[in-house]
């Protein structure tokens, strides 16, 4: 039995005697570089009232017209809203909200006028909004079958398991699978002008460009084969809540139908937070000097089709023009404002505080 010894060589990493005859042990200690060694040069930032001062003033003075630039162009947005759920016994759509469900067959159609007080120039966006309604769900966000929407056959058949419950219905395969599909908003709005003749003409709706272009040329696509979407989707079965399958959603428009409807894209394009709103239509701006949608009496047309009341959700339309920065948002012209006014404040104050203190340092300082 042999003792063992100690050897400051060893712990060095340098072995002697007989353990160094089975060959060269590597030496455990960094080389002898200025990276391994940390003696690269460095440079700490010294923050004196010389730096710092101008930083806070220069963050002020640009970020305080940059948030009274956002939030003009923010307010000159123009936006109308309106609720249609029914929830009051007032509302034109109080029968259809009460009355409809999933399982109804028969349409509802209710009307709600209002009134523009002030004119809409350029394009018009009309969106629908609902509240309430959680998009943003773990299971929900997931129950879809990209590869399916892509116009893969064989998702078309056997679609992805993250599907369920609305995956087959019996032992036929649902296309669109998932609960994205199922819930697709589908009422209907039309749009009706009342001039001061009681004459009633409908406001032209354009319904394609709503949805993002990678969305409509790239994700979604119909599956392949001879271009008839009937014969395409033979050997599935239409979602739980749809009325009508995928390949009637616009059978005059073959560019619109299927899995590249854009009302379906937009839908599938899941919202971050419970209140949201899609884009739903585009209006369109006249020719000359005539307001896009004039100020005056309008008629919303409503086939109430999509139940909101058992989840106390609500339904809103709003129409809405855009500018460069998007819609409507005053929240980013407020935050710049405010951080830029913070700033400048704490400029000031220790400004104040910096010339105070400095002024008795240096008194402080002088001999007697």
């Amino acid at each position: 039995m042999m003792a063992s010894s100690y050897n400051a060589k060893e712990e060095d990493g340098h072995h002697s005697g007989a353990s160094s005859g089975t060959g060269v042990s590597k030496n455990k200690k960094p080389d002898n570089t200025a990276f391994k060694q940390q003696r690269l040069p460095a440079w700490q930032p010294i923050l004196t009232a010389g730096s710092v001062l101008p930083a806070f003033f220069v963050i002020g003075l640009i970020f305080i017209p940059i948030g009274i630039g956002l939030y003009v162009t923010s307010n000159n947005i123009k936006e109308f809203e309106i609720d249609y759920t029914g929830v009051s016994s007032d509302s034109p759509c109080y029968n259809c909200a009460k009355n409809f469900t999933w399982n109804t067959t028969e349409p509802c159609v209710c009307t709600v006028n209002f009134t523009l007080h002030q004119p809409f120039e350029s394009n018009v966006f009309m969106y629908y909004g609902l509240s309430n309604f959680y998009q943003n769900h773990r299971r929900y966000v997931k129950s879809r079958d990209d590869r399916q929407l892509n116009g893969d056959l064989s998702a078309l058949t056997d679609p992805s398991k993250e599907c369920e419950p609305y995956r087959k219905s019996g032992d036929v395969s649902i296309a669109p699978c998932g609960a994205i599909a199922n819930s697709l908003f589908n009422d209907t709005l039309v749009l009706y002008y009342v001039d001061s003749n009681n004459s009633i003409s409908e406001i032209p709706l354009v319904k394609k460009g709503i949805a993002w272009w990678t969305d409509k040329h790239v994700k979604f696509r119909n599956p392949a084969g001879n271009g008839n979407l009937t014969l395409a989707f033979k050997d599935t079965a239409k979602p739980v809540n749809w009325a009508k399958p995928v390949y009637e959603l616009d059978p005059l428009d073959p560019e619109n139908n299927g899995f590249i409807n854009e009302d379906f894209i937009v839908w599938m394009r899941t919202a971050a937070l419970p209140t949201f709103r899609k884009l739903y239509r585009i209006i369109q701006k006249k020719s000359g000097a005539t307001p896009t949608l004039p100020n005056g009496n309008y008629m919303l047309n409503i086939t109430y089709n999509y139940p909101v009341l058992s989840f106390d959700g609500r339904k809103r339309l709003i129409l809405s023009t855009i500018s460069w920065m998007g819609g409507k948002n005053p929240f980013l012209g407020i935050a710049y404002i405010t951080v830029g006014s913070i700033c400048f404040c704490l400029g000031v104050v220790l400004l104040i505080i910096h010339h105070k203190y400095d002024n008795r340092n240096t008194s402080a300082d002088i001999p007697s």
